[in-house]
């Protein structure tokens, strides 16, 4: 196997000494786990195989794109999809989308409309804040990034401030504004998870600023004692109420009046200030008030995801690490409500705030979020499949099934007379030769064609040896510097391929393979015991959904966002409008490219974990419309709404290049197959 220059393996509780181990801890709390923060015994996120590079992938640590600002050392697993990663790409300050808040470094920036800050942008974007396209309805709204409603900042920042992230982890990153270039103790950091109900900044020997652009706050009310912590109500410069607490470390000489409003933007706090801040969004008058009283001086600043899976029933669980003893407010997304634990919704509260592009967020009481799915698609197999009906012989009328072996003969000879060999993307390849596979499954399991199988599955093979062998036109690299197999072609021209050397889709451009591997293997188990095929598939599978939250060569779950409910395409390349949703059926693909593969190498958990993933999947796609919905319909803007939520149905047959038989003229025996993508406005 290939060698690794280290076998160090990192733990999601083994990192340096950090933020929150020193600023945190001085608070006088510490880092508190959730008392149910076990891991389940029988927990299917758990190793797929053992870390090692085979021996034919290349190992460099040579990546066109740099690790920015990132203090975590090099035997850490990045996370190069993660909501966050905006903080080390390109000019660090596009927006970091944590629903329902957004935030984002000012880095100086002199936009219209802005104060110019070194310090963090907040917002939260409201229905009458987006920007809608051209026609009506609208093709598209936006909800404009980089938006101030508030800024939090430190008077030392300036033109020498720079931006670090330390303890990159699944669901949570710590971002650090540093006063001066060199090495030190960071001014102000902000630990961020996905959810949170508080902005929080923590500051070490800082004069806090918080400031509201355009003409400044509308109110700022005196200050208001809540147990140790003392509280602001302000309103932004839209009329829109926030709360703002301030919580100074245990013995600090805080004077509750310290804060003094210097100018109509600004509110500055006293020097050498340590402790936190913490902002949020209160729609809800004296009871969303009485909400973050209650929460104030807690956050969550780390996220631990478990699962379980008995039969059909799916269970997951996020156990949060807290700073403070105070109860953890968090938000929930609406699949997320949907799917609760029952035992936990009386923690929900009336508190909501409006996502991006996910609804409304609600807030829900608790250290430990669990979600239940009951229904798990664990009857799916290769062949045709519903909910309600689950697997099934298929067939057809004698008509039919004539039809099908006519397209199945003229498509197999199409696609054994294609040279995928040479083509630069495995984007391209991976449809290939899942085509290719679903086609041979069809010649064996449908029509019972054991010639046409035989010759279909020996061109795969083919096929599959070659990638196995890495000697195809452009070759896999493993990547040591952000954790990752990649192909090569991106490193002379970054668009190559849709990005793959920089981490985009790869659970897109993976899927074909392991799909079209797990075929193989279900028609030829002998397939599985030769040679690296096994160990090659599973390192893709690694690549894009390793399970293993201690892997040394890959990040845990680098695309399907767990907390999200989908996967995020884009990769190592700046957005500001987030990382991107590109196709909800490559999504599910992907998915049942997962579970087959389980089950063909009698990888229980995987297989679980792919249902589950389905599962999880499956609400987010049912409630996309709601969010993209936000005016009554006797709201003038109306038709704009409708715009923002759409499936297109694309019919996949016969390749165009030449005509298709004609099909039988019985509507009964029609068949119909079709994907399914689902667009967002916003990626966030």
């Amino acid at each position: 196997m290939g060698q690794r220059h280290s076998i160090y393996s990192p733990s999601i509780t083994d990192k340096k000494e950090s933020w929150q181990h020193s600023l945190l801890t001085s608070i006088g709390v510490g880092t508190t786990a959730s008392e149910t923060d076990k891991i389940p015994p029988d927990n299917i996120f758990v190793p797929i195989q053992q870390d090692n590079i085979l021996p034919q992938v290349p190992i460099g640590a040579h990546h066109p794109v740099p690790r920015k600002g990132i203090e975590d050392d090099d035997y850490r697993t990045l996370h190069t999809n993660k909501f966050y990663a905006n903080t080390f790409l390109g000019e660090q300050n596009q927006p970091v989308w944590t629903q329902p808040y957004s935030i984002w470094w000012g880095k100086g920036s002199k936009e219209v409309g802005q104060l110019p800050t070194w310090g963090m942008g907040i917002a939260h974007i409201e229905t009458e804040d987006l920007v809608y396209g051209e026609g009506d309805p609208a093709k598209h709204y936006v909800n404009p990034p980089r938006r101030q409603s508030l800024v939090l900042s430190a008077r030392e920042l300036d033109f020498n401030t720079t931006l670090t992230t330390d303890t990159h982890l699944p669901f949570s990153v710590n971002i650090n504004l540093n006063h001066k270039t060199t090495h030190i103790e960071p001014k102000l950091t902000f630990p961020v998870v996905q959810g949170m109900s508080f902005i929080t900044g923590g500051y070490r020997s800082a004069s806090p600023i918080i400031q509201c652009p355009g003409p400044g706050f509308n109110f700022v009310s005196e200050p208001i004692h809540v147990g140790r912590s003392t509280k602001y109500r302000i309103k932004d410069a839209n009329s829109r109420d926030w709360v703002i607490y301030v919580n100074p470390i245990p013995h600090f000489p805080y004077n509750a009046s310290a804060f003094r409003r210097v100018d109509a933007n600004t509110l500055l706090g006293p020097p050498f200030f340590k402790g936190t801040i913490q902002i949020a969004r209160n729609p809800l008058g004296a009871e969303g008030e009485s909400l973050y009283d209650k929460a104030t001086g807690a956050f969550a600043c780390e996220v631990l995801l478990t699962a379980t899976v008995s039969e059909a029933r799916g269970t997951y669980s996020f156990s949060y690490t807290k700073i403070g003893t105070s109860p953890l407010l968090m938000f929930a997304l609406p699949h997320h409500i949907q799917s609760l634990d029952p035992d936990l919704r009386p923690q929900i509260t009336r508190l909501q705030l409006r996502t991006p592009a996910k609804g409304l967020a609600t807030a829900v009481w608790g250290d430990k979020l669990t979600f239940i799915e009951p229904a798990l698609p664990i009857t799916m197999s290769f062949g045709a499949w519903t909910p309600t009906l689950g697997p099934g012989k298929m067939k057809f009328a004698p008509d039919v099934h004539a039809f099908i072996a006519a397209i199945a003969d003229r498509e197999l000879r199409q696609l054994m007379a294609q040279d995928i060999l040479s083509t630069a993307s495995y984007f391209t390849a991976g449809k290939h030769v899942a085509k290719l596979a679903t086609l041979i499954w069809v010649l064996k399991d449908v029509l019972n064609d054991a010639a046409r199988t035989a010759a279909g599955l020996e061109r795969l093979k083919l096929l599959l040896e070659r990638y196995v062998a890495n000697r195809q036109r452009y070759p896999l690299y493993y990547d040591d510097c952000w954790k990752g197999v990649v192909s090569y072609s991106g490193f002379t021209e970054p668009a190559a391929d849709g990005g793959n050397t920089y981490y985009s889709d790869h659970h897109v451009h993976w899927a074909g393979f392991v799909y079209a591997a797990a075929v193989v293997a279900y028609l030829d188990a002998e397939w599985l015991r030769q040679g690296e095929n096994r160990a090659w598939t599973n390192m893709l599978v690694k690549d894009f959904a390793e399970s293993d939250y201690a892997g040394r060569d890959y990040p845990f779950s680098r695309s399907f966002d767990w907390w999200a409910g989908h996967s995020w395409g884009k990769g190592l390349i700046e957005s500001a409008d987030g990382r991107v949703v590109d196709s909800a059926g490559e999504d599910g693909f992907a998915s049942l490219a997962i579970k087959m593969w389980g089950r063909v190498v009698g990888d229980v958990n995987m297989e679980k974990r792919g249902e589950l993933w389905m599962e999880v999947l499956l609400p987010c796609l049912r409630l996309s419309a709601s969010p993209f919905l936000p005016f009554s319909s006797s709201s003038k803007r109306s038709s704009q709404a409708v715009l923002t939520s759409f499936i297109s149905i694309q019919a996949t047959s016969c390749s165009p290049s030449s005509p298709a038989p004609s099909p039988p003229t019985s509507s009964s025996s029609r068949t119909t197959q079709y994907t399914r993508r689902a667009s967002r406005p916003t990626s966030a």
